[in-house]
């Protein structure tokens, strides 16, 4: 976790149970007498991040049925590295940052305004997230003012019609869609749970949407379409960034950003044993 990850020690329950004591029921103890969740359980799951951003970020949340539940320290995690990025290359002020993909849950650009107070623009394909999202927005009157959610219409596009003619960002952030196909996802859920000595038949404890998960192509055919889009608003963003959390489609990604003599790097992540990275890259103006 990052040094200023507010979750680099285990989970208080009593602390987010007092806040949001709709976890009461999910509370179990580990064979170590040590209070936790079944953390196969979705609503379990769903019940624990919604205490954290109650207890730890003062955020009120909520998601439609079958939206993806996300874990809020990984979260938490991307948005305090982009803070670390920004310093890094010397980009300051009144920062503006744009979350491609925000989803029904908004989890980012509510935690980039909440922790940092930037302003925050999310957008997203799906119109039932677009509404969940600014709904999540609205229930938070203070940061209301630092955010707007943008529908976008035209699936082929991830920045045009987003970013606005003399708008300017000081980055960009996305967790892309990383299975290529419906089947895929099912596949590598089924071996996760079996690696984690859950049934096969369990469900996927995050919950998700088709768009939420998987797209054509998968994770590096979604990132080499950004990278590709990104060339057109250089002059309109400090960096672009994303995660990406399959290590073997770096070599694809990066060659298609030398083909375009960007500038980028890496900046590693671990949470846990689940390990990742975000890619920043920058092109000439």
């Amino acid at each position: 976790m990052h040094p200023n990850s507010l979750h680099n020690l285990p989970y208080d329950i009593d602390a987010l149970v007092a806040a949001y004591p709709r976890l009461i029921p999910f509370v179990i103890e580990s064979k170590t007498s040590v209070k936790t969740i079944d953390f196969a359980d979705s609503n379990a799951v769903l019940a624990l991040n919604t205490a954290i951003l109650k207890h730890v970020y003062g955020v009120l949340w909520a998601i439609p049925k079958g939206y993806l539940c996300p874990p809020i320290p990984g979260r938490a995690d991307y948005v305090h590295h982009i803070a670390t990025i920004l310093e890094k290359e010397g980009l300051k002020g009144d920062i503006k940052g744009l979350d491609i993909g925000v989803g029904a849950n908004c989890v980012y650009t509510l935690l980039g305004a909440q922790i940092y107070d930037w302003q925050m623009v999310g957008c997203d394909i799906d119109e039932t997230a677009v509404t969940a999202a600014t709904l999540n927005v609205t229930n938070n009157p203070k940061l209301s003012k630092s955010i707007e959610i943008r529908y976008q219409e035209n699936p082929a596009n991830i920045f045009d019609g987003m970013i606005k003619a003399h708008e300017y960002f000081h980055f960009t952030l996305c967790n892309p869609p990383f299975y290529a196909s419906k089947e895929n996802a099912e596949r590598e859920t089924k071996r996760k749970l079996r690696n984690l000595g859950y049934s096969e038949n369990a469900k996927r404890n995050f919950g998700g949407q088709a768009n939420e998960l998987w797209c054509n192509g998968g994770e590096a055919l979604f990132l080499k379409r950004m990278i590709k889009q990104s060339i057109k608003f250089r002059k309109q963003v400090g960096v672009f960034t994303s995660l990406v959390s399959k290590k073997e489609n770096l070599p694809k990604i990066k060659k298609q950003l030398e083909k375009l003599g960007a500038v980028y790097y890496t900046v590693e992540m671990e949470h846990g044993h689940k390990k990742s990275r975000i890619l920043v890259w920058k092109l000439n103006s």
